[in-house]
């Protein structure tokens, strides 16, 4: 029979349950065993939602108090020295110190974190060192697998292979890859096999999601040397080698060679490679069939995805097929029953988590008991299905004809980068190195219950408004006092980036708990795209012009860019995803327009998400990033020369793509630095990056604040490296999730280190 099975489940909780534990534990106002019993209660509430739903092989060691790649790294022993100090007095303290820093006991900066391949969520990088020794740390593990097996007997506990592991990190010191240290981590997972066996383990979940890249002959020799060393440690576990976000391409081949029991396929996201597997597959493998999206909210088309697990169980027979999702569920909103407000036509096209484990099981059903077990909600499934393809909703005449109208002219600046600082010098008049933020400032309780009070009518809009004025007033003034040079609002009245604009855009909808993990306890909401997209009006201007009317310096008009909002969103899968982006980027042309005529003369339409979006291989990044720059050029190309325009990327590695983010031709773009010590910077330099920048000088996500003498320090690298007439000052991100203490420490650390190197510059 084939087995309904389960990559992994959010973590959050259906009502974000952990982010508030870990706040408040990290608040000091409950203690470690308070957290550790919270967290407990979330991982038995996911097992008994996925055995409800029929899952048969329960994920087991998919949950993770911040991040499952810095819990693998603790568990091979992999603890850089700086975290060894005696100050951080338990396990605990040392994993959030390297998870968020610390200066409670010892003052430590966070370990980098980039964006996990290509998603919003971020994973912590590991630091490896040249004589890196590893041992096994894998008890709490063990002890999950011990209590998920109360729930469920038969578990498959979720592993990080070793080759992925390693690669996901830095080796430290060295120009070696991390590979090196393969033989060395080796070990240590044949002693993780034997406890997982005299655990009674049938079935490990082996991730290596490093088959989804292109692999140079070191990486395929080393998937091949770790699982073949590993083979006699395995005794009579079965190993499921589990990959996702892509076809496994010239991988395959390797994949299937490799001692393994299963493979799994994602075929939302590479369905052309289900023929070559057959091909492949040897006659005592499995194979697991990833059919539901595990990264979008749509239902799935069961019809389709049923005649797809027909084919392969034709071929190999159902009895050595598992059905499961695409990837974790990890990027799914957990439960779309607690959605009262989405519209319920759109409603009726969607699929959370908990929903897309009924599908799963739905579709496992239908292999092992035929199509007539479940005709009720297959026929339900087509209904909703038909429905959304017909639906007028979703085409909106008006904006496909504009969209069909753009020009080569919507593309370009009316002058270039040199023509345009000239320009803009003469009208913000700013000094060498200028200061300024991201974006956002402290989203405080005060601003939450106010928001909250006036969404839910307890607060008249009038009064809501004198409220968000007195705010938006009291960080124009802090702003000054600091000697920032060129200002922002703080974004009071935003929710968040991405789902502001959503609320506000045709074509959109936003769910009241479609909460996703982005890193640790923060969480995002991404709104859903099921139709065209237009303005229907004016969406940032009166409280940027209201700003811009309280001081005599400049203001900068925060929008987000296409690209973000594209990614950042749950996209509609039924277009191509440039057209929608260019649907969006009309849109930010008319709002940047708007501002513009407001009197605003600093713009920026923030794009973190365009590397974000890059293909996981190299022959599709081409198309992409000729859309995606295109994209943005057409949202920020209708203003005149003097207005400057910004941009802002973060977590991601930028080096293999700097000529396309030189043709953006921003005229400032600011990205995050601080983590990696001004590393990302030297990509920019030797590239000779034609525009100005703003590498950020200190980490935000962190609540740690360094000393001026630690950003000076950054600067002068930064200066090394880029001119000083083209480098701007500023943290790595927005302040959104800060305290007003620690922010207003850092900023006036960063102006007097600004000072400082301008006065060493002079």
């Amino acid at each position: 029979m084939a087995i309904a099975t389960n990559l992994g489940f959010p973590r959050i909780g259906a009502k974000r349950e952990l982010k508030w534990l870990l706040e408040k534990y990290w608040k000091g106002t409950i203690g470690a065993e308070d957290l550790l019993t919270g967290a407990h209660e979330i991982r038995r509430s996911n097992w008994n939602s996925q055995v409800e739903a029929g899952i048969e092989q329960l994920p087991v060691g998919d949950f993770s108090l911040y991040d499952h790649v810095l819990d693998w790294a603790l568990r091979v022993g992999a603890v850089p020295a700086a975290y060894q100090t005696p100050q951080l007095v338990s396990e605990l303290d040392r994993y959030f110190a390297m998870a968020r820093g610390t200066q409670k006991g010892a003052d430590l900066p966070a370990l980098e974190m980039t964006k996990w391949f290509n998603t919003n969520y971020h994973y912590i990088v590991p630091e490896w060192s040249t004589d890196q020794a590893f041992q096994l740390n894998a008890n709490a593990l063990l002890a999950e697998i011990t209590a998920a097996q109360a729930v469920a007997g038969n578990v498959r506990p979720v592993v990080l292979g070793p080759v992925s592991l390693l690669l996901l990190g830095k080796l430290k010191g060295s120009e070696a890859s991390p590979l090196v240290l393969l033989d060395k981590l080796l070990p240590v997972y044949e002693e993780l096999l034997a406890k997982l066996n005299e655990a009674g383990v049938t079935w490990v979940q082996w991730d290596e999601p490093i088959l989804a890249l292109d692999l140079n002959d070191q990486a395929q020799a080393a998937l091949k040397h770790s699982l073949e060393a590993l083979a006699p440690a395995r005794g009579s576990l079965k190993l499921v080698l589990t990959s996702y976000f892509e076809s496994l391409r010239e991988n395959l081949p390797l994949a299937f060679s490799l001692p393994v029991d299963a493979v799994h396929l994602d075929l939302v996201y590479g369905p052309e490679q289900l023929t070559a597997a057959l091909q492949h597959i040897r006659p005592e493998q499995y194979l697991s069939l990833g059919l539901v999206d595990g990264r979008n909210v749509w239902k799935t088309d069961l019809a389709r995805a049923l005649e797809t697990a027909q084919l392969a169980a034709n071929a190999i027979g159902k009895d050595r097929l598992l059905i499961a999702g695409s990837c974790s569920l990890l990027h799914s909103p957990v439960d779309l029953t607690h959605e009262t407000e989405i519209d319920e036509e759109v409603k009726s096209w969607l699929a959370f988590a908990r929903q897309k484990l009924d599908e799963i099981s739905i579709l496992t059903r239908a292999i092992n008991e035929g199509p007539e077990s479940v005709a009720k909600q297959l026929q339900e499934n087509a209904a909703a299905i038909e429905t959304r393809r017909t639906s007028h909703r979703t085409h909106n005449p008006e904006v496909r004809s504009r969209h069909q109208a753009i020009s080569s002219e919507s593309f370009r600046r009316q002058a270039d980068y040199q023509a345009r600082k000239t320009q803009q010098q003469e009208r913000l008049n700013l000094p060498l190195l200028p200061t300024t933020t991201i974006g956002s400032f402290p989203q405080t309780s005060e601003v939450r219950q106010a928001r909250a009070a006036f969404r839910k009518g307890d607060l008249a809009a009038g009064d809501y408004d004198t409220f968000l004025k007195t705010e938006t007033q009291k960080c124009i003034a802090r702003q000054e006092s600091l000697g920032i040079d060129v200002l922002v609002h703080g974004e009071f009245e935003r929710n968040d980036m991405v789902e502001y604009f959503g609320e506000q855009l045709e074509g959109f909808v936003v769910s009241a708990n479609g909460w996703v993990q982005s890193y640790g306890s923060r969480c995002v909401k991404p709104p859903i795209i099921f139709g065209d997209v237009q303005r229907a009006g004016a969406m940032t201007v009166e409280m940027t012009r209201y700003a811009q009317s309280l001081t005599s310096r400049p203001v900068k008009g925060m929008l987000t860019g296409p690209v973000t909002i594209l990614f950042w969103s749950f996209i509609r899968d039924d277009q191509p995803r440039r057209d929608t982006c260019e649907q969006i980027a009309l849109a930010i042309r008319d709002e940047a327009a708007d501002l513009e005529a407001a009197g605003i003369g600093v713009i920026q339409i923030d794009e973190p998400a365009l590397r974000e979006g890059l293909p996981l291989r190299k022959t599709d990044q081409e198309g992409y990033l000729r859309w995606a720059v295109d994209a943005f050029r057409l949202a920020s190309s209708g203003v005149a020369n003097q207005t400057q325009i910004h941009t802002h990327m973060c977590y991601c590695e930028f080096n293999e793509i700097l000529p396309s983010i030189a043709e953006l031709d921003a005229d400032v773009i600011s990205i995050e630095t601080s983590r990696s010590k001004m590393e990302l910077l030297d990509g920019f330099g030797s590239f000779q990056y034609p525009n100005e920048i703003g590498p950020g000088v200190y980490d935000i996500h962190s609540p740690r604040v360094p000393a001026t003498s630690e950003m000076v320090g950054l600067l002068k690298k930064a200066v090394d490296v880029i001119p000083p007439q083209r480098l701007w000052v500023n943290p790595d991100c927005g302040l959104k999730t800060r305290g007003w203490v620690e922010v207003e420490a850092a900023l006036e650390s960063m102006v007097a280190a600004a000072r400082e190197v301008r006065s060493l510059l002079a």
